[in-house]
């Protein structure tokens, strides 16, 4: 997946503090800071290559990884933009 730039972003992500860059590269990430209900949220949006979307088409499916030891609230959908 590519990340892109949206029309609602309205921040950028760095690398967290202490980060390995060696280890591990971590680039900026557009995010649009926004709000569900009451609930502060950080959005990125990305686009699959057309790859991927080959192998979705062929009933792939979508991987979420998050990087540590557990999985912090977190929601999937699709943008239409």
């Amino acid at each position: 997946m590519n990340k892109i730039q949206h029309p609602s972003n309205n921040d950028v992500l760095g690398a967290p503090a202490g980060w390995d860059q060696g280890e591990l590269p971590c680039s900026a990430l557009p995010i649009t800071r926004a709000k569900f209900g009451d609930m502060e949220a950080v959005v990125s949006y990305w686009r699959p290559s057309q790859e991927e979307l080959a192998v979705l088409n062929a009933g792939g499916s979508v991987e979420l990884a998050i990087l540590g030891r557990t999985m912090p609230p977190v929601m999937l959908s699709v943008d239409q933009q």
